[in-house]
């Protein structure tokens, strides 16, 4: 089950160090505002899907998607997060 998400991280920090890359995951990489931006438009969106009861899998996936890009545009590690869970 959670090798899907170590994947997932996995290929968000490849992007990071491809300059070239022009994909989605790279583009927010390297902006933070947008970044920012669409973590927040994909929580209000989990919220909304919750209240309707509609549509909570697939927001929630965008959201710990955007999630894991944004820690990892702060150069915060996911490791260090769960370490911090752990207590």
């Amino acid at each position: 089950m959670f090798k899907a998400l170590e994947e997932l991280i996995e290929i968000i920090r490849s992007r990071k160090n491809e300059i070239q890359n022009k994909s989605y995951t790279s583009q927010l990489l390297n902006n933070k505002i947008l970044s920012k931006e669409k973590t927040e438009e994909e929580f209000r969106e989990l919220l909304e899907a919750i209240h309707l009861n509609k549509n909570q899998t697939n927001e929630a996936a965008d959201l710990i998607y955007h999630l894991l890009v944004i820690l990892e545009c702060n150069d915060v590690k996911v490791e260090d997060v769960m370490d911090e869970l752990k207590k």
